[in-house]
C-alpha cells in the first residue's frame, strides 16, 4: 500500500541531502547566442552521419540550456564563447555521445548499491579474497558482506570460486552471502545461522540446498534452474533505512557516470511495486539530484494477477509520463510469469507453461488498446517463438501501428524469429550476459552454437534495432566497457574467443548501439545518441581514445569528464576540480568508501605483451532486499517458484 506519509519523509530527506549541481544558470546580461559550456581541444565523435568526416574535423562543442549548441573545427565553435561562457580544454581526449544501457535496474539496485562489494575486474581470487578480509574487518554486525554479480570464476587466473572453507575461515563470525550468475550461491556458517537455514529447511521447487551427509546445510544453494533461492536468500540480509538509501542511489548514478553512463532504462524487478518502490528516486528527481537520465518500466508483481497490475498502472500513468530526466517507458521486462524462461545455462533449457499463450495475451492486448510499451524477457528462442505466436495473433485484431516493443536478451534467436520481430516493428535489446556465460553455454551446446549467441550482426543485417545494456546488477558487470570489449572482440572476461568475424561489431558500431542504438527503445533517439545542434549535450570524455587502444585496453576506458545536459556529473584526471560534491557513502563501514584499484577482466594471455598497466576503480552495490512472505512456504516459493527475484 502507498504510504503518503513516507513519501514525504522521504522527499524531505532528499531535499535536506540535496547539494547544488555545477550548472550553467543563465546570467541576465548573457546574449542568447553565447554558449554556457565549450570543451574545445578535443576529438569528438558525434555519430552523425557522416560519421567518418565528422569524426576527422569536429575539435570543440558548444551547449546552451542543456542542449548542444553547434559542434565542429574550433575557430566556429568559438565563436559562441561569451563572458560568462565556461571553457575547458578537453585535452585532445576523445568525446563521445553519453552511453545509455538499454537494460540495467539501476532504481532496484541503487537501493542497496552501499552495501556490497564489488569483484568486478578482479583478476585473482587471492585479491579478491583479500578484499572479502578487509570488509569483514570492518563490517559490524549484525550486518553482512555481500558479493553480489559483476563477475565470473573464469575472470581470475585460478579459474575456481572459493571454497565454503575458505569463506569460514576469513569470516567465522560475520554473514558472507556471495552470489555467482543465476548458478549459485555462497554462504558462510554465519550467514546460514543468519537466515535460518537447518537441516529442516526443505528445498523450494526449482532449487536445491547441498547438504553434508548428517543433512545439514553446507552452504551451497543451487538453481535448478530457478533462482528465486539466491535471490529470496539475499533478501534475507539487513537493509539499509531510507535516509542511506538516498545517498546509495546517488552514489550508485555516479558510479555509472565515472563509466560515462548519462541514460539508462530501467527494467523494473522482483519485488520493485509502483509507486512504492520508486519513491526514493522521485525524491531524487524532485530535489534535483538524478545524474543519469531513467526511462523506467513496470514489471508486474502478481503471479495470475498480472493483468490487474497494468489495469491499476495504466490509469495512474500516461504512456511516456514524465519528463527528459525521469519518464515513464512502458510495461516489462515481466509481463506474464508464465512466459519468463531462466537463463542458467548449466542447467537445461526449461519449457513454458501450457497456458502462456492465454495470459500473454490478455496482457498484451490491454497494452496495445491502451498504448502502453512493452518489453519481454526471453533467452531461448523456443520462448520466443511462442511469444511471438501471440503477439502475431493479437496484431491482426489490434494493429500495432508503430508501437515500440521489445524483446530483451535473445541469445538463442533464429534468423527466421529475427524476421518475425522486423515484421511486426519490433527492436532487440542485448547485453554482454555471454560474457560471463560463455564457457558454461559452450559446455552444454557446444561452439558452433556459441557462435551466434547472440547473433547480434543478423539482427543489423535483418534490419531490426538493436540496442546494448547489461543487465546489471544481479550477474553482469555495470561497466559498459567491458560490454563494449565483448562486442568488439567476441570474449568472454575469462579469454574464451566464442565469436567469429561474422558475429563481432566494428568499434563505430559497437558504440552506436550504445548510445542512438538505446534510444530507439525509450522512443528518444530525435534527442540522444549522437551530438548534433538541438540534441541533449550529454557526453563524455574518456581516459583512452576508444578508437585507437589495442582491443585488450578497452575494457579499461573510464570517463574523465561526464556531462548531462550540460551539467558536469563527473569529473576525475585533469577535470577532478570541476566535479560536483558527492557525500561520503552511507554507512562509513560501506565497501564503497574502501579504495582499491582493480583492473576489469580481459583474457590473462592478452595482457602479457601489454604495457598499460591501467586500472580502474570499482565500487560496491547492491539491489533493494525484498521482504517476501517467508512464513507461508506457498507464497514464498510458488507452486513451480516464482521467478521474480531473477530478474
Amino acid at each position: 500500500m502507498h504510504d503518503p506519509a513516507r513519501r514525504r519523509v522521504v522527499q524531505g530527506l532528499a531535499a535536506a541531502a540535496a547539494a547544488p549541481f555545477t550548472g550553467f544558470a543563465r546570467n541576465r546580461n548573457t546574449s542568447m547566442a553565447d554558449a554556457d559550456l565549450i570543451v574545445r581541444n578535443a576529438r569528438i565523435t558525434t555519430l552523425a552521419a557522416p560519421s567518418a568526416a565528422t569524426r576527422a574535423q569536429a575539435r570543440a562543442l558548444a551547449v546552451r540550456d542543456g542542449r548542444v549548441l553547434a559542434v565542429g573545427d574550433e575557430a566556429a565553435v568559438m565563436a559562441h564563447a561569451g563572458p560568462n561562457t565556461r571553457v575547458i580544454d578537453g585535452g585532445g581526449r576523445r568525446l563521445v555521445p553519453g552511453l545509455n544501457d538499454s537494460h540495467t535496474h539501476l532504481i532496484r539496485g541503487g537501493l542497496n548499491y552501499n552495501l556490497e562489494l564489488r569483484w568486478d575486474g578482479v583478476r585473482s581470487l587471492a585479491d579478491a579474497m583479500a578484499m572479502l578480509k578487509a570488509q569483514v574487518d570492518r563490517t559490524p554486525a549484525p550486518q553482512w558482506v555481500r558479493v553480489v554479480g559483476g563477475f565470473s570464476e573464469h575472470q581470475f587466473v585460478e579459474k575456481r570460486l572459493p571454497t565454503l572453507a575458505e569463506l569460514n575461515a576469513v569470516a567465522p563470525d560475520t554473514p558472507v552471502f556471495l552470489l555467482h550468475l543465476y548458478d549459485r550461491a555462497l554462504l558462510n556458517r554465519a550467514a546460514l545461522r543468519a537466515v535460518g537455514y537447518d537441516r529442516d529447511t526443505p528445498d523450494p521447487p526449482g532449487g536445491r540446498i547441498e547438504r553434508d551427509k548428517a543433512g545439514n546445510p553446507t552452504g551451497l544453494l543451487l538453481a535448478r534452474p530457478n533462482a528465486l533461492i539466491l535471490y529470496a536468500t539475499l533478501a534475507k540480509g539487513p537493509r539499509l533505512p531510507e535516509e542511506y538509501q538516498l545517498n546509495s542511489t546517488r552514489q550508485f548514478m555516479r558510479e555509472l557516470n565515472r563509466l560515462g553512463i548519462t541514460s539508462v532504462i530501467d527494467a523494473g524487478g522482483g519485488f520493485q511495486n509502483y509507486p512504492e518502490d520508486y519513491e526514493v528516486i522521485q525524491a531524487l528527481h524532485a530535489a534535483d539530484q538524478l545524474t543519469v537520465r531513467i526511462a523506467y518500466n513496470l514489471f508486474t508483481q502478481n503471479r495470475g494477477g498480472e493483468r490487474a497490475d497494468f489495469e491499476r498502472w495504466s490509469a495512474l500513468l500516461q504512456p511516456r509520463q514524465g519528463d527528459a530526466l525521469l519518464r515513464h517507458n512502458g510495461a516489462g521486462e515481466m509481463l506474464v510469469f508464465s512466459a519468463a524462461d531462466f537463463e542458467d545455462f548449466r542447467e537445461p533449457r526449461p519449457e513454458l507453461a501450457p497456458g502462456m499463450e492465454a495470459e500473454l495475451e490478455s496482457v498484451v492486448r490491454l497494452l496495445l488498446e491502451k498504448r502502453w510499451p512493452f518489453r519481454i524477457h526471453a533467452t531461448y528462442d523456443e520462448s520466443i517463438g511462442r511469444i511471438l505466436d501471440v503477439y502475431e495473433k493479437v496484431a491482426h485484431e489490434i494493429p500495432f501501428d508503430g508501437l515500440r516493443w521489445t524483446i530483451d536478451h535473445a541469445e538463442t534467436i533464429s534468423p527466421r524469429n529475427i524476421d518475425r520481430v522486423r515484421a511486426l516493428g519490433g527492436g532487440i535489446a542485448i547485453q554482454h550476459r555471454m560474457a560471463y556465460q560463455g564457457e558454461y553455454f559452450a559446455e552444454r551446446y557446444g561452439m558452433q552454437a556459441l557462435a551466434h549467441t547472440p547473433p547480434v550482426r543478423r539482427m543489423l543485417d535483418a534490419g531490426v534495432p538493436v540496442g546494448a545494456g547489461t543487465d546489471a546488477t544481479r550477474v553482469a558487470s555495470y561497466n559498459p566497457w567491458v560490454a563494449l570489449h565483448w562486442l568488439v572482440s567476441g570474449r568472454t572476461v575469462g579469454g574464451l574467443y566464442m565469436y567469429g568475424d561474422d558475429n563481432v561489431l566494428g568499434r563505430e558500431q559497437a558504440l552506436r548501439l550504445w548510445t542512438g542504438g538505446s534510444a530507439w527503445f525509450s522512443g528518444e533517439e530525435a534527442d540522444k545518441g549522437s551530438l548534433e545542434p538541438g540534441r541533449h549535450a550529454d557526453f563524455a570524455v574518456l581516459s583512452a581514445d576508444y578508437f585507437a587502444v589495442a582491443e585488450e585496453d578497452i575494457a579499461d576506458i573510464h570517463s574523465e569528464l561526464t556531462v548531462v545536459g550540460g551539467r558536469i556529473v563527473h569529473g576525475s584526471g585533469g577535470f577532478a576540480g570541476l566535479a560536483p560534491p558527492l557525500p561520503q557513502a552511507m554507512p562509513d563501514w560501506s565497501p564503497a568508501n574502501l579504495v582499491r584499484a582493480t583492473v576489469v577482466p580481459v583474457p590473462a594471455h592478452a595482457h602479457a605483451h601489454s604495457h598499460h598497466g591501467a586500472a580502474c576503480r570499482a565500487h560496491g552495490h547492491g539491489h533493494a532486499p525484498a521482504t517476501p512472505p517467508v512464513a507461508d512456504a506457498h507464497a514464498f516459493w510458488g507452486a513451480l517458484g516464482c521467478s521474480c527475484f531473477a530478474f
